[in-house]
């Protein structure tokens, strides 16, 4: 118990200046970056799928307005604005992703 109240007591090395770490100088410059080897393959992966995404926003739309065309002809059809509305915020996030990506990158 006394070697553990010593060790607490001693308060040495609080007196013992620390050497401070320099500001940092500002945001390091990390270049405009390399793609790495077989980079190539992902790239044409990403295309194939953004050109499936617009086709499926485009036969989305589609949908839509044939549900709205058989269900004007049975009398009804109010209800397919909130199904545009999903579709077209799905063909703006579609159009807009790599401008969304390149705000933060």
């Amino acid at each position: 118990m006394s070697t553990l109240m010593a060790a607490l007591l001693d308060a040495s090395y609080l007196t013992h200046p620390v050497a401070a770490a320099p500001p940092p100088s500002g945001v390091p410059d990390v270049g405009g970056g390399e793609a790495p080897p077989g980079a190539e393959d992902l790239i044409q992966i990403l295309k194939w799928v953004a050109w499936t995404v617009t086709a499926l926003c485009v036969a989305g739309i589609f949908g839509v307005a044939a549900r709205m065309a058989v269900d004007h002809s049975r009398g009804g059809g109010r209800d397919h604005a909130r199904g545009l509305g999903f579709v077209l915020g799905a063909c703006l996030l579609v159009g807009s992703a790599s401008g969304i990506v390149g705000a933060f990158v």
